[in-house]
């Protein structure tokens, strides 16, 4: 009787494979189920083989049998690929991940050539989702967001904007040092600044702390009086303060210097707007103010150098300028046709203008610093605040003079006295760190 071979690799034709005669019954290994061996002559039990032959299902080469077959690994690669895809995270890796796990699962036989190729399917959808951004600008908005976060968490201070008009108050309720940010109120309410004007500084490389400075201190204080035309109306206590680019913030494009009115007491704050403009005022007294500007630009002209005997000629040049000036104002005055209640009080003003024109024209032409002096305190005598009292009752303009003192840095008044007191115009002082606040 023939008996089959068992399923599984089989010797070579004519060859019995070699190796040691099984042991016992069943050899060193036993039998697998169903197999049979052939019969043997009687006797006391199982005969060996002939010599040299092992029975079918003993073979003792190659991997032996396994009834499991253990399982191909999953591609690593391929795996790495998919998770891409799905997270759409990098995706132009997760096509490049794919490609070379397709590759290594040819030549290994490993699995996960269905993961290989989704992700590189949802890879792909990626990256043309991230080439049309690039093409509409999307990415040009998503770096714009990214450098604001940068701004807002960098120690260099934020970058934000107050617009002219606008009233605010500080997180640190202080108008000096460091601002990272500030809460905009209604200017009729209490605040602590007042937003008169904003000007942008040149591109470029960051010119230094001391040249924004320098920007700020010279226009801020020039810009004032086309937002508070009426220096009357400004208190005695309210200074210019400003914000400045920093180093850092310029970097992210900031270049806006603004302009504010801020009360040097930390504690006090202001009440109310301090605009005094074309917004709010009549024809009538944007006319006086125009004409008394005329003035103040002249007056705010004088030498560096406050004694008239450290330097005659600079000194003699600015009489010319202010006498230069009050004939220019005096015919601004001439000009405008007053109410009726307004006439006489601006005539009057007049006269003293041009009386304290013949004064500067005599301080001009000195060569002796004590008479330049007389002719210097009539001309301010003449052009005393208080003498213009009655005329801006009548035009409905403040009228309680400041606290006039021009040798206290003030501003040359209203064109009606010698200064206003209020001590602007002095060096501003800057601790470098910007975004900063800044007294002028």
């Amino acid at each position: 009787m023939e008996i089959p071979p068992p399923a599984g690799p089989q010797p070579p034709e004519g060859r019995s494979p070699q190796g040691p005669p099984p042991q016992g019954s069943y050899g060193p290994y036993g039998a697998y189920p169903g197999q049979q061996f052939p019969p043997g002559p009687p006797g006391p039990g199982p005969y060996p083989p002939p010599q040299g032959q092992v029975p079918y299902g003993y073979q003792a080469w190659g991997h032996g049998y396994s009834p499991y077959n253990a399982p191909a690994p999953v591609n690593g690669l391929a795996v790495c690929a998919l998770v891409l895809g799905l997270l759409c995270f990098l995706p132009f890796v997760g096509l490049v991940l794919g490609f070379f796990a397709l590759r290594q699962i040819g030549n290994k036989g490993e699995r996960g050539k269905g993961m290989a190729v989704a992700g590189m399917v949802l890879s792909g959808i990626g990256s043309g989702v991230l080439v049309l951004a690039l093409v509409t600008g999307g990415a040009s908005g998503f770096r714009e967001g990214l450098e604001e976060g940068a701004r807002e968490a960098g120690e260099g201070g934020s970058v934000f904007s107050v617009d002219t008009g606008e009233c605010f108050d500080t997180r640190g309720d202080s108008l000096e040092g460091m601002a990272y940010d500030v809460d905009t109120v209604p200017c009729e309410g209490e605040h602590d600044a007042e937003v008169f004007a904003a000007f942008e500084m040149a591109d470029g490389a960051y010119p230094g702390d001391d040249a924004v400075v320098e920007a700020a201190d010279g226009k801020c204080y020039t810009l004032q009086y086309a937002y508070a035309m009426d220096s009357w109306a400004v208190p005695d206590d309210v200074d210019v303060y400003y914000f400045t680019p920093t180093r850092d913030s310029w970097d992210f494009g900031d270049r806006e210097i603004s302009c504010l009115f801020g009360n040097v007491d930390e504690k006090a704050g202001l009440t109310g707007s301090l605009r005094q403009d074309r917004s709010n005022l009549d024809a009538d007294q944007l006319a006086y103010l125009k004409a008394a500007h005329v003035l103040n630009v002249a007056m705010d002209s004088a030498p560096e150098e406050p004694y008239v005997e450290d330097d005659l000629p600079g000194h003699r040049k600015w009489a010319t300028r202010v006498s230069d000036a009050l004939t220019e104002q005096t015919g601004m005055l001439r000009g405008h046709q007053w109410p009726a209640d307004a006439r006489k009080p601006v005539a009057t003003i007049v006269e003293d203008l041009e009386a304290a024109k013949e004064e500067w024209d005599a301080a001009a032409k000195t060569s002796d610093a004590n008479t330049f002096y007389e002719h210097y305190g009539a001309a301010l005598a003449l052009t005393d605040g208080k003498k213009t009292v009655t005329a801006r009752k009548a035009l409905g303009l403040a009228s309680t003079p400041p606290a006039a003192s021009y040798d206290d840095g003030g501003d040359g008044g209203d064109g009606e006295g010698g200064g206003n007191g209020r001590g602007e115009g002095g060096d501003g002082t800057d601790d470098g760190s910007g975004d900063g606040v800044v007294e002028v």
